[in-house]
């Protein structure tokens, strides 16, 4: 016997609120967690380096929707790596719901190492990432 569907109300008027972006603070140097931070743009600034630290597919622990896929690029020509890396990383970017765009990317290229900086820019504010390096 199936249950009466009368009995039941759909609830669709709720509200939802964000939680506020809070994280720990990363001590890359010393291999540490230092504190916790509040600054929207360092934490941002933060969550887009360890994306584009991780490669994608490697580890068990994040989603296949997390890092960044660079192991194919390795020994490559700059014409085919750069373009190949700009839409990596806003791949890689773009899947932080915080995250609406990434732009203004500059390139300082020396042999096989690619120093990036660029515009990442959230719900909130902009924010310039540099130094980010891919040795590819």
């Amino acid at each position: 016997m199936l249950p009466d569907s009368s009995n039941y109300e759909i609830l669709s008027n709720y509200d939802t609120t964000e939680q506020p972006s809070m994280t720990y603070k990363l001590d890359r140097e010393n291999k540490r967690i230092v504190a916790v931070f509040e600054d929207y743009k360092e934490i941002i600034r933060q969550a887009v380096y360890l994306a584009l630290l991780t490669e994608r597919y490697d580890y068990a622990m994040y989603s296949w929707n997390y890092g960044v896929e660079l192991s194919d690029l390795f020994g490559r020509e700059r014409q085919y790596v750069i373009p190949i890396l700009v839409g990596r990383i806003k791949e890689a970017l773009l899947q932080d719901d915080r995250i609406l765009n990434v732009i203004n990317f500059n390139f300082d290229i020396k042999r096989s190492v690619y120093n990036v900086s660029f515009t990442v820019i959230t719900k909130y504010s902009d924010v310039d990432v540099k130094d980010v390096i891919f040795n590819v």
